[in-house]
Parts: C-alpha cells; structure tokens; sequence
C-alpha cells in the first residue's frame, strides 16, 4: 500500500507524517523505516524507528531512490513501513512522469516484500496526476 500526503509548505505535512510513524511504531511487530532529506526531527519519532537521512546520499531521480529503498529492504526483511518524508527535497528532479514511475516501482516492492510506503511531498495537491490524487490520505 502506498499513501500520499500532498500540501504546500507549513500545512503541516511533517507533522502528520512523524505521528503517522509514531502511532505505526506503537501497534506494529515489525521494523519502520524513516526517510528524511536532513536530521532536524530525529528526536520527535519514537526511539523504535530506524532514522536515515539522505544528506550525505546524493539521490537525484527516482530510480536512485528506489536503488536506495532497495538497499534499506536488502538489509533487514522485517521492516513492515516506510516512511519517506518531502519527497521533493530527497529527490531534487521529480516531474509528474518521474513520479508516477516512482509509485509504479514502490507498488511492486510494496507487494513483494509486504511494505507500506506513507510519503509526503511539497506540492499542491491539484497539481498531482489523478491516480496519484487516488492515494492522498
């Protein structure tokens, strides 16, 4: 399953992502991930939640990013959620093409190693393609 959070900046997309990841950590038996482009909310998760932060990786499409998710699933089979927080600051070139790409790809790694993708990104939601639009929580 992949669900998006879709919003311009300071309408609270970060916010709603870390509880998202907090209340999953809470109820959860497996492993959460938790992507973010710098360590500013390292301390608002729950100390269960696996912390990257894509600084010092330089992903500049999305097959990078899926190269990078694909490392992070290689590397423990118990993780049961993914959290990718501003997808637009990690990934610095993601047209509406790249990111309907992106969610084709994160479907089939959803399906075949049983992971949840929560993702939010700095846009409007308007501008999203319709079947992106279809996953907005």
């Amino acid at each position: 399953m992949i669900r998006f959070i879709a919003g311009e900046k300071g309408q609270g997309k970060t916010k709603k992502i870390i509880d998202l990841a907090n209340i999953s950590a809470k109820s959860t038996d497996g492993h959460i991930v938790y992507i973010d482009d710098d360590s500013r909310h390292i301390y608002d998760l729950h100390y269960d939640i696996r912390f990257v932060a894509t600084a010092s990786f330089p992903l500049s499409n999305y097959r990078e990013l899926i190269g990078f998710v694909c490392g992070i699933l290689s590397q423990d089979n118990d993780i049961t959620e993914i959290f990718i927080d501003g997808l637009t600051n990690i990934v610095k070139t993601m047209d509406n093409d790249a990111l309907c790409k992106l969610v084709a790809k994160l479907e089939r790694l959803s399906a075949d190693n049983s992971v949840d993708f929560t993702i939010s990104m700095n846009c409007k939601a308007t501008e999203l393609p319709e079947e992106i639009q279809k996953l907005q929580i």
